[in-house]
Order: C-alpha cells, then sequence, then structure tokens
C-alpha cells in the first residue's frame, strides 16, 4: 500500500469477517467510507469508497445509488429507451418495416423487380401479398392508417 492510501481495518457486521470501513486519501486528508462488495473470485473487499446516498454502504458500481422518485417518474412519462425511442417511434417503426415488406412482396407479384429477397424474419403484424387481390388490400389498408392518424 502507498504512503498517500491508508486503510483502517475494524471488525465488520458480518461476524469473523473483516472488512475496511474506511477508506482515507489525499495524503489523510479525505477520510470515506468504503464499498463493502466483495469479489466472489478474489474475496477481495472493492476499493471504491461509498456513496453518501447509499443506504447499504456500496459505490456506484456496486448499486449504492438509488433511483429517485423523480428520476423513475420521468423516464415512466417519456416511455423512453436510452432517451431516444419512444413507445410511438417504435410503433412507427415497425409499422414502417411491414410496408416495406410487403412493398417488397407486391414487386414480386407485379413482376417489377428481380433479385434476392430482404434477409432476417419478418416483422410482427406481416401478412404476406401473394396475388394482385392482397396488392389491392394492402394499399386500402395503408389509406385506411393515414386517414385515421396512423401516418405522420
Amino acid at each position: 500500500m502507498s504512503a498517500q492510501v491508508r486503510q483502517e481495518i475494524i471488525e465488520g457486521q458480518h461476524g469473523d469477517r473483516r472488512y475496511e470501513q474506511y477508506l482515507v486519501t489525499a495524503g489523510g486528508k479525505i477520510r470515506c467510507l468504503r464499498c463493502t462488495a466483495r469479489s466472489t473470485r478474489s474475496k477481495r473487499q472493492c476499493a471504491k469508497p461509498a456513496l453518501k446516498s447509499s443506504a447499504t454502504q456500496k459505490c456506484q458500481v456496486h448499486g449504492g445509488r438509488p433511483h429517485s422518485a423523480d428520476v423513475l417518474r420521468r423516464i415512466a412519462e417519456a416511455n423512453t429507451l436510452h432517451g431516444e425511442s419512444t413507445k410511438a417511434a417504435k410503433e412507427q417503426y415497425r409499422q414502417d418495416a411491414v410496408f416495406i415488406r410487403q412493398l417488397e412482396d407486391a414487386m414480386r407479384v407485379l413482376k417489377m423487380g428481380e433479385g434476392p429477397r430482404m434477409r432476417g424474419r419478418k416483422p410482427a403484424g406481416y401478412k404476406g401479398v401473394y396475388n394482385t387481390e392482397g396488392v389491392v388490400r394492402m394499399f386500402r389498408e395503408r389509406e385506411q392508417q393515414r386517414n385515421l392518424g396512423g401516418e405522420r
């Protein structure tokens, strides 16, 4: 251990297990609680300081930071994933993927294109287009979606 970091070892709450409760850094000027998490492989204690808001005396990596009610409320209101896609945007993306796949089928039926088909699994909600009646049905359904406000 370096001279700059001094650690005090005291008896822990886990009976015979000893853990270091405090971490003293900056030449003895800063004293803080130490994370009590232990590695399952090496059985060594985490060397990071515990967060002040942690009820379990854990660092940020090991789950010491609780989510406040305000943060959870904002996440629930936005229904976002990583701050980008809302549920409405994901639904629009799915509908567009279905329409693109159906357009490819329609081009095959009408003999407008050649080449390989799109790879990958078909999106949820996909209905195949196998004849000219299916092409007409596809465009009527798309027109109904536009009239109902499904299109942006």
